[in-house]
């Protein structure tokens, strides 16, 4: 199967800084200018989205349905134990799908993620929501190949050299914040996924209206990150 995008070697890509103008952005909405109404327009829309989705029999995100009465016992988001941080990160562990023991993660460690992430925009349709949603990575759909030491997580300094750029470029510090809270798994590429948790980072947390790296060559700005994962592997660089 095709993959939604696939992230370039370091050594292939392009490092060059992109203006808001190179990027594309199919859903672009008009933006919000208080950048305190955006945090709360994010924070209220992601209320929302968490009573609205369950996580189905591997972990995935669902949404329920309007149309059948099939899921009305599935326990949505917003009654699942979570942690939220004081960046608005949200982390939720999904129960019985966690390593024992499992690996901790280290702060410049090399990571495999199998995962089904959406970004969002929060737009107010009669009430806010998380709408406009557009696949960060999606290799439960796709390739069915972990995704492997992600630059989002961690930018090696020779990245850094290469583009005279900062961490925040290329980090999303909301998801470092929210990963190191999981233990890794230690399993190989080839074995089914069952995915162990979320990790929501709102705008603010993500790249904000920052300057960053256009990874699939996209706009991230103002957007909502929804990782819905597992943790194949984490081991130290």
């Amino acid at each position: 199967m095709k993959k939604t995008f696939i992230y370039a070697l370091a050594a292939a890509v392009s490092f060059a800084a992109c203006s808001d103008d190179d990027f594309q952005d199919p859903y672009a909405i008009p933006e919000v200018e208080n950048i305190a109404t955006q945090n709360s327009n994010d924070d209220k829309a992601i209320e929302m989205f968490l009573q609205d989705n369950y996580l189905n029999s591997k972990g995935k995100i669902t949404s329920f349905s309007g149309t059948t009465t099939a899921d009305d016992n599935e326990i949505k988001l917003a009654d699942m134990a979570m942690e939220k941080l004081p960046s608005g990160v949200i982390v939720i562990m999904r129960p019985g799908a966690q390593p024992d023991p499992g690996v901790a993660v280290g702060a410049t460690d090399k990571l495999r993620l199998m995962q089904y992430t959406l970004s969002y925009l929060s737009v107010d349709e009669s009430g806010l929501k998380l709408s406009s949603p557009y696949p960060f990575s999606n290799n439960v759909e796709g390739s069915g190949v972990p995704d492997s030491d992600p630059l989002y997580y961690y930018a090696p300094q020779s990245v850094l050299d290469e583009s005279k750029k900062s961490r925040s470029f290329y980090e999303i510090e909301g998801f470092q914040e929210g990963i190191r809270k999981f233990k890794s798994f230690t399993k190989s590429n080839e074995e089914n996924y069952n995915l162990q948790g979320v990790i929501i980072v709102p705008s603010r947390a993500a790249f904000a209206r920052d300057e960053h790296y256009s990874y699939g060559g996209l706009n991230w700005r103002n957007r909502t990150f929804v990782f819905n994962f597992q943790l194949y592997g984490s081991e130290p660089r």
